[in-house]
Protein backbone atom coordinates (compact mmCIF):
# COMPACT_ATOMS: atom_id res chain seq x y z
CA UNK A 1 0.00 0.00 0.00
CA UNK A 2 1.04 3.59 -0.62
CA UNK A 3 1.92 4.43 3.01
CA UNK A 4 3.41 1.08 4.00
CA UNK A 5 6.30 1.53 6.44
CA UNK A 6 5.05 4.85 7.84
CA UNK A 7 4.54 4.84 11.63
CA UNK A 8 2.00 7.26 13.07
CA UNK A 9 1.31 8.15 16.70
CA UNK A 10 -2.25 9.45 16.99
CA UNK A 11 -3.25 11.09 20.25
CA UNK A 12 -6.84 10.02 20.90
CA UNK A 13 -9.41 12.68 20.11
CA UNK A 14 -12.83 13.16 18.56
CA UNK A 15 -14.02 13.13 14.94
CA UNK A 16 -11.49 14.98 12.71
CA UNK A 17 -8.21 13.55 14.01
CA UNK A 18 -9.50 9.95 14.14
CA UNK A 19 -10.71 10.35 10.55
CA UNK A 20 -7.26 11.59 9.53
CA UNK A 21 -5.70 8.58 11.27
CA UNK A 22 -8.11 6.20 9.57
CA UNK A 23 -7.23 7.58 6.14
CA UNK A 24 -3.55 6.97 6.84
CA UNK A 25 -4.26 3.46 8.15
CA UNK A 26 -6.48 2.59 5.18
CA UNK A 27 -3.61 3.36 2.81
CA UNK A 28 -1.05 1.33 4.72
CA UNK A 29 0.38 3.42 7.55
CA UNK A 30 0.90 1.81 10.95
CA UNK A 31 -1.34 4.01 13.12
CA UNK A 32 -0.97 3.67 16.88
CA UNK A 33 -3.66 5.44 18.85
CA UNK A 34 -2.56 6.59 22.29
CA UNK A 35 -5.50 6.33 24.70
CA UNK A 36 -5.82 7.44 28.29
CA UNK A 37 -5.80 4.82 31.00
CA UNK A 38 -8.89 4.15 33.10
CA UNK A 39 -11.18 5.07 30.20
CA UNK A 40 -14.40 3.05 30.11
CA UNK A 41 -14.53 2.85 26.32
CA UNK A 42 -13.18 4.48 23.20
CA UNK A 43 -15.28 7.06 21.38
CA UNK A 44 -13.25 6.57 18.21
CA UNK A 45 -15.70 5.25 15.63
CA UNK A 46 -13.02 5.64 12.95
CA UNK A 47 -10.47 3.25 14.43
CA UNK A 48 -10.31 0.94 11.43
CA UNK A 49 -6.86 -0.59 11.10
CA UNK A 50 -5.41 1.16 14.15
CA UNK A 51 -3.71 -0.22 17.24
CA UNK A 52 -4.34 1.04 20.77
CA UNK A 53 -1.80 1.76 23.49
CA UNK A 54 -3.08 3.04 26.84
CA UNK A 55 -0.70 5.42 28.65
CA UNK A 56 -1.21 7.38 31.85
CA UNK A 57 -0.03 10.86 30.88
CA UNK A 58 -0.62 12.13 34.41
CA UNK A 59 2.63 10.42 35.38
CA UNK A 60 6.11 11.56 34.42
CA UNK A 61 6.87 7.98 33.37
CA UNK A 62 3.90 8.00 31.00
CA UNK A 63 5.00 11.27 29.44
CA UNK A 64 8.54 9.92 29.01
CA UNK A 65 7.13 6.78 27.40
CA UNK A 66 5.04 8.75 24.93
CA UNK A 67 8.08 10.84 24.09
CA UNK A 68 10.01 7.70 23.16
CA UNK A 69 7.20 6.49 20.93
CA UNK A 70 6.91 9.86 19.20
CA UNK A 71 10.59 10.34 18.43
CA UNK A 72 10.82 6.83 16.99
CA UNK A 73 7.90 7.41 14.63
CA UNK A 74 7.38 9.22 11.34
CA UNK A 75 4.27 11.20 12.22
CA UNK A 76 2.66 12.58 15.37
CA UNK A 77 -1.00 13.52 15.03
CA UNK A 78 -2.40 15.57 17.91
CA UNK A 79 -5.86 17.16 18.28
CA UNK A 80 -5.45 19.24 21.42
CA UNK A 81 -5.84 22.94 21.88
CA UNK A 82 -2.74 25.09 21.63
CA UNK A 83 -0.33 24.62 24.56
CA UNK A 84 -1.44 21.20 25.84
CA UNK A 85 1.47 19.27 24.37
CA UNK A 86 3.94 22.01 25.29
CA UNK A 87 2.92 21.75 28.94
CA UNK A 88 3.80 18.06 28.79
CA UNK A 89 7.17 18.86 27.25
CA UNK A 90 6.04 17.12 24.06
CA UNK A 91 5.64 20.11 21.77
CA UNK A 92 6.96 19.92 18.22
CA UNK A 93 10.09 21.97 18.91
CA UNK A 94 11.08 19.56 21.68
CA UNK A 95 10.48 16.41 19.64
CA UNK A 96 12.01 17.71 16.41
CA UNK A 97 15.27 18.28 18.28
CA UNK A 98 15.46 14.55 18.93
CA UNK A 99 14.08 13.48 15.57
CA UNK A 100 14.54 16.12 12.83
CA UNK A 101 12.67 13.84 10.38
CA UNK A 102 9.49 13.88 12.47
CA UNK A 103 6.28 15.25 10.93
CA UNK A 104 4.17 16.83 13.66
CA UNK A 105 0.56 17.42 12.62
CA UNK A 106 -1.57 19.69 14.79
CA UNK A 107 -5.28 19.56 13.99
CA UNK A 108 -7.36 22.24 15.72
CA UNK A 109 -10.38 24.41 15.06
CA UNK A 110 -8.73 27.81 15.06
CA UNK A 111 -5.07 26.99 14.43
CA UNK A 112 -1.92 27.60 16.46
CA UNK A 113 -2.04 31.41 16.35
CA UNK A 114 -4.62 34.18 16.51
CA UNK A 115 -6.93 35.38 19.28
CA UNK A 116 -9.15 32.27 19.07
CA UNK A 117 -6.29 29.75 19.19
CA UNK A 118 -7.13 28.54 22.70
CA UNK A 119 -10.90 28.81 22.32
CA UNK A 120 -13.23 25.81 22.24
CA UNK A 121 -15.47 25.22 19.26
CA UNK A 122 -17.21 22.68 17.03
CA UNK A 123 -17.87 22.23 13.33
CA UNK A 124 -20.69 24.80 13.28
CA UNK A 125 -18.41 27.44 14.83
CA UNK A 126 -15.54 26.77 12.43
CA UNK A 127 -17.95 26.77 9.49
CA UNK A 128 -19.36 30.09 10.67
CA UNK A 129 -15.90 31.62 10.96
CA UNK A 130 -14.98 30.41 7.46
CA UNK A 131 -17.76 32.47 5.87
CA UNK A 132 -19.41 29.43 4.31
CA UNK A 133 -22.22 29.05 6.82
CA UNK A 134 -23.62 32.41 5.76
CA UNK A 135 -24.41 30.86 2.35
CA UNK A 136 -26.03 27.67 3.64
CA UNK A 137 -29.78 27.46 4.06
CA UNK A 138 -33.06 28.03 2.29
CA UNK A 139 -34.25 31.44 1.19
CA UNK A 140 -35.87 33.50 3.94
CA UNK A 141 -34.55 31.09 6.57
CA UNK A 142 -31.67 31.33 9.01
CA UNK A 143 -28.27 29.85 8.04
CA UNK A 144 -28.42 26.07 8.23
CA UNK A 145 -25.50 23.89 9.27
CA UNK A 146 -25.37 20.57 7.40
CA UNK A 147 -23.96 17.41 8.94
CA UNK A 148 -20.61 18.17 10.55
CA UNK A 149 -18.75 17.30 7.36
CA UNK A 150 -17.41 20.55 5.93
CA UNK A 151 -15.20 21.78 8.78
CA UNK A 152 -14.59 18.65 10.88
CA UNK A 153 -13.93 16.19 8.10
CA UNK A 154 -13.30 17.94 4.76
CA UNK A 155 -11.57 21.02 6.17
CA UNK A 156 -10.10 19.15 9.14
CA UNK A 157 -9.32 15.44 8.91
CA UNK A 158 -8.97 15.17 5.14
CA UNK A 159 -6.96 18.38 4.78
CA UNK A 160 -4.68 17.30 7.62
CA UNK A 161 -4.12 13.92 5.94
CA UNK A 162 -3.18 15.76 2.74
CA UNK A 163 -0.71 17.87 4.71
CA UNK A 164 0.89 14.76 6.21
CA UNK A 165 1.23 13.08 2.83
CA UNK A 166 2.73 16.27 1.35
CA UNK A 167 5.21 16.50 4.22
CA UNK A 168 6.17 12.84 3.79
CA UNK A 169 6.76 13.44 0.08
CA UNK A 170 8.87 16.54 0.74
CA UNK A 171 10.90 14.63 3.35
CA UNK A 172 12.08 12.23 0.64
CA UNK A 173 13.92 15.19 -0.91
CA UNK A 174 15.09 17.18 2.13
CA UNK A 175 15.35 14.47 4.77
CA UNK A 176 13.63 16.88 7.17
CA UNK A 177 10.33 16.81 9.02
CA UNK A 178 8.09 19.79 9.68
CA UNK A 179 5.09 21.06 11.65
CA UNK A 180 1.62 21.02 10.09
CA UNK A 181 -0.82 23.63 11.38
CA UNK A 182 -4.18 22.22 10.21
CA UNK A 183 -6.86 24.78 11.10
CA UNK A 184 -10.47 23.74 10.47
CA UNK A 185 -11.64 27.31 9.84
CA UNK A 186 -9.06 27.72 7.09
CA UNK A 187 -9.56 24.16 5.83
CA UNK A 188 -13.29 24.72 5.47
CA UNK A 189 -12.71 28.05 3.73
CA UNK A 190 -10.23 26.38 1.36
CA UNK A 191 -12.72 23.63 0.55
CA UNK A 192 -15.10 26.49 -0.27
CA UNK A 193 -12.67 28.16 -2.67
CA UNK A 194 -15.10 27.70 -5.54
CA UNK A 195 -17.72 29.78 -3.73
CA UNK A 196 -15.20 32.47 -2.90
CA UNK A 197 -13.69 32.69 -6.37
CA UNK A 198 -16.88 32.29 -8.41
CA UNK A 199 -18.48 35.37 -6.89
CA UNK A 200 -16.65 37.37 -9.54
CA UNK A 201 -18.65 35.71 -12.33
CA UNK A 202 -22.05 36.44 -10.79
CA UNK A 203 -22.86 32.99 -9.40
CA UNK A 204 -23.75 34.33 -5.96
CA UNK A 205 -25.32 37.70 -6.74
CA UNK A 206 -28.60 36.87 -5.02
CA UNK A 207 -29.21 36.31 -1.32
CA UNK A 208 -28.87 32.96 0.46
CA UNK A 209 -31.03 30.20 -1.02
CA UNK A 210 -31.80 32.08 -4.24
CA UNK A 211 -28.77 31.20 -6.34
CA UNK A 212 -28.01 28.47 -8.84
CA UNK A 213 -26.39 25.95 -6.48
CA UNK A 214 -27.87 26.72 -3.06
CA UNK A 215 -31.43 25.40 -3.64
CA UNK A 216 -32.56 28.59 -5.37
CA UNK A 217 -32.86 27.01 -8.81
CA UNK A 218 -35.77 24.58 -9.31
CA UNK A 219 -33.58 22.45 -11.57
CA UNK A 220 -31.01 22.00 -8.76
CA UNK A 221 -33.05 20.70 -5.85
CA UNK A 222 -34.74 17.63 -4.39
CA UNK A 223 -38.34 16.58 -4.94
CA UNK A 224 -40.61 14.22 -3.04
CA UNK A 225 -42.09 11.27 -4.90
CA UNK A 226 -45.48 9.63 -4.40
CA UNK A 227 -44.04 7.04 -1.99
CA UNK A 228 -42.52 9.67 0.30
CA UNK A 229 -39.00 9.28 -1.05
CA UNK A 230 -36.95 11.85 -2.98
CA UNK A 231 -35.20 12.46 -6.28
CA UNK A 232 -32.19 14.77 -6.67
CA UNK A 233 -32.15 17.05 -9.69
CA UNK A 234 -29.02 18.77 -11.02
CA UNK A 235 -29.97 19.65 -14.59
CA UNK A 236 -28.05 22.91 -14.96
CA UNK A 237 -26.73 22.91 -18.51
CA UNK A 238 -29.32 23.44 -21.30
CA UNK A 239 -28.78 20.01 -22.83
CA UNK A 240 -29.31 18.34 -19.44
CA UNK A 241 -32.33 20.54 -18.72
CA UNK A 242 -33.91 19.39 -21.97
CA UNK A 243 -33.47 15.79 -20.86
CA UNK A 244 -35.12 16.64 -17.52
CA UNK A 245 -38.17 18.13 -19.24
CA UNK A 246 -38.37 15.14 -21.57
CA UNK A 247 -38.39 12.72 -18.65
CA UNK A 248 -41.03 14.78 -16.86
CA UNK A 249 -43.06 14.90 -20.10
CA UNK A 250 -43.07 18.68 -20.09
CA UNK A 251 -42.87 20.94 -23.14
CA UNK A 252 -40.38 23.81 -22.85
CA UNK A 253 -42.74 25.97 -24.91
CA UNK A 254 -45.33 25.75 -22.14
CA UNK A 255 -42.86 26.75 -19.41
CA UNK A 256 -41.06 29.94 -18.37
CA UNK A 257 -37.43 30.21 -19.55
CA UNK A 258 -35.01 28.13 -17.50
CA UNK A 259 -32.93 31.08 -16.31
CA UNK A 260 -35.79 33.48 -15.56
CA UNK A 261 -35.20 34.03 -11.86
CA UNK A 262 -38.59 35.59 -11.26
CA UNK A 263 -40.28 32.47 -12.66
CA UNK A 264 -38.35 29.96 -10.58
CA UNK A 265 -41.14 29.63 -7.97
CA UNK A 266 -43.61 28.66 -10.71
CA UNK A 267 -41.16 26.16 -12.24
CA UNK A 268 -40.60 24.64 -8.81
CA UNK A 269 -44.36 24.25 -8.33
CA UNK A 270 -44.68 22.44 -11.65
CA UNK A 271 -41.73 20.14 -10.94
CA UNK A 272 -43.02 19.42 -7.44
CA UNK A 273 -46.41 18.31 -8.77
CA UNK A 274 -44.89 16.19 -11.52
CA UNK A 275 -42.41 14.36 -9.28
CA UNK A 276 -45.20 13.67 -6.77
CA UNK A 277 -47.09 11.71 -9.45
CA UNK A 278 -44.74 8.70 -9.48
CA UNK A 279 -42.70 6.62 -7.05
CA UNK A 280 -38.96 6.95 -6.69
CA UNK A 281 -38.52 3.61 -8.45
CA UNK A 282 -40.69 4.77 -11.36
CA UNK A 283 -38.66 7.96 -11.77
CA UNK A 284 -35.41 6.00 -11.57
CA UNK A 285 -36.59 3.86 -14.49
CA UNK A 286 -37.41 7.03 -16.43
CA UNK A 287 -34.10 8.79 -15.83
CA UNK A 288 -31.53 5.99 -15.51
CA UNK A 289 -29.32 5.96 -18.61
CA UNK A 290 -30.11 9.58 -19.50
CA UNK A 291 -28.13 12.77 -19.04
CA UNK A 292 -30.92 14.52 -17.17
CA UNK A 293 -28.80 14.52 -13.99
CA UNK A 294 -31.64 13.04 -11.94
CA UNK A 295 -30.88 10.38 -9.33
CA UNK A 296 -32.65 8.78 -6.38
CA UNK A 297 -31.81 10.05 -2.89
CA UNK A 298 -30.60 6.81 -1.34
CA UNK A 299 -30.73 6.01 2.35
CA UNK A 300 -27.82 4.37 4.18
CA UNK A 301 -29.82 1.13 4.03
CA UNK A 302 -30.19 1.34 0.25
CA UNK A 303 -26.92 2.77 -0.95
CA UNK A 304 -24.78 -0.39 -1.12
CA UNK A 305 -27.45 -2.34 -3.02
CA UNK A 306 -27.71 0.22 -5.83
CA UNK A 307 -26.38 -1.47 -9.00
CA UNK A 308 -23.73 1.18 -9.67
CA UNK A 309 -22.33 1.03 -6.14
CA UNK A 310 -22.48 -2.77 -6.20
CA UNK A 311 -20.52 -2.92 -9.45
CA UNK A 312 -17.77 -0.73 -7.97
CA UNK A 313 -17.84 -2.41 -4.54
CA UNK A 314 -18.11 1.10 -3.10
CA UNK A 315 -19.14 -0.10 0.36
CA UNK A 316 -17.58 -2.73 2.59
CA UNK A 317 -18.56 -4.75 5.65
CA UNK A 318 -16.28 -5.45 8.59
CA UNK A 319 -16.08 -8.68 10.56
CA UNK A 320 -19.06 -7.65 12.69
CA UNK A 321 -21.25 -6.91 9.67
CA UNK A 322 -21.13 -3.13 9.98
CA UNK A 323 -21.13 -1.33 6.65
CA UNK A 324 -19.10 1.73 5.68
CA UNK A 325 -17.67 3.41 2.58
CA UNK A 326 -14.65 1.93 0.86
CA UNK A 327 -11.54 4.15 1.07
CA UNK A 328 -11.21 6.67 -1.74
CA UNK A 329 -9.63 7.38 -4.14
CA UNK A 330 -8.85 4.07 -5.84
CA UNK A 331 -5.17 3.67 -6.74
CA UNK A 332 -4.36 1.26 -9.58
CA UNK A 333 -1.13 -0.23 -8.19
CA UNK A 334 -1.25 0.44 -4.46
CA UNK A 335 -4.92 0.62 -3.48
CA UNK A 336 -6.08 0.90 0.09
CA UNK A 337 -6.69 -2.37 1.89
CA UNK A 338 -8.99 -1.45 4.78
CA UNK A 339 -8.79 -3.65 7.83
CA UNK A 340 -12.01 -5.61 8.32
CA UNK A 341 -11.27 -6.69 11.89
CA UNK A 342 -13.19 -5.21 14.82
CA UNK A 343 -12.00 -1.82 16.10
CA UNK A 344 -9.40 -2.07 18.87
CA UNK A 345 -10.37 -1.78 22.52
CA UNK A 346 -8.37 0.63 24.66
CA UNK A 347 -4.95 -0.81 25.44
CA UNK A 348 -5.41 -3.87 23.25
CA UNK A 349 -1.97 -3.56 21.63
CA UNK A 350 0.04 -2.01 24.46
CA UNK A 351 2.39 -4.96 24.92
CA UNK A 352 2.79 -5.64 21.20
CA UNK A 353 3.59 -2.04 20.34
CA UNK A 354 5.98 -1.44 23.24
CA UNK A 355 7.90 -4.58 22.35
CA UNK A 356 8.18 -3.35 18.77
CA UNK A 357 9.57 -0.05 20.04
CA UNK A 358 12.30 -1.88 21.96
CA UNK A 359 10.91 -2.29 25.48
CA UNK A 360 11.58 -5.59 27.26
CA UNK A 361 8.91 -7.74 28.87
CA UNK A 362 10.31 -6.87 32.30
CA UNK A 363 10.08 -3.12 31.57
CA UNK A 364 6.51 -3.49 30.31
CA UNK A 365 5.49 -5.52 33.37
CA UNK A 366 7.00 -2.86 35.62
CA UNK A 367 5.06 -0.10 33.85
CA UNK A 368 1.85 -2.10 34.10
CA UNK A 369 2.35 -2.65 37.82
CA UNK A 370 3.02 1.06 38.35
CA UNK A 371 -0.11 2.10 36.43
CA UNK A 372 1.87 3.82 33.70
CA UNK A 373 0.23 1.70 30.99
CA UNK A 374 -2.81 -0.52 30.67
CA UNK A 375 -3.22 -3.69 28.66
CA UNK A 376 -6.59 -5.03 27.60
CA UNK A 377 -7.49 -8.07 25.56
CA UNK A 378 -10.05 -7.84 22.77
CA UNK A 379 -13.35 -9.39 23.78
CA UNK A 380 -14.94 -11.82 21.39
CA UNK A 381 -18.36 -10.78 20.14
CA UNK A 382 -20.61 -13.84 20.03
Amino acid sequence: MALAGVRVIELAGLAPAPFCGMILADFGARVIRVDRTKAAMSLDTQARGKQSVAINLKTSEGVALLRKLCVQSDVVLEPYRKGVMERLGLGPQDLLKENPRLIYARLTGYGQSGSYATTAGHDINFLAMSGLLSWMGRSEEKPYSPLNLVADFAGGGLTCALGIVLALLERTRSGKGQIIDACMVEGAAYVGSFVWKSRSIGMWDRSRGQNLLDSGAPFYDTYQTSDGKYMAVGAIEPQFYRQLLKGLELDAADLPPQMSFSDWPELRRIFTERFASKTQKDWSVVFDGTDACVTPVLSFEEVSSHPHNQERASFIKDSTGNESPRPAPVLSRTPAEPCLAADPVIGQHTVEVLEEYGFTSAEIDQMRAAGVVECSAAKAKL
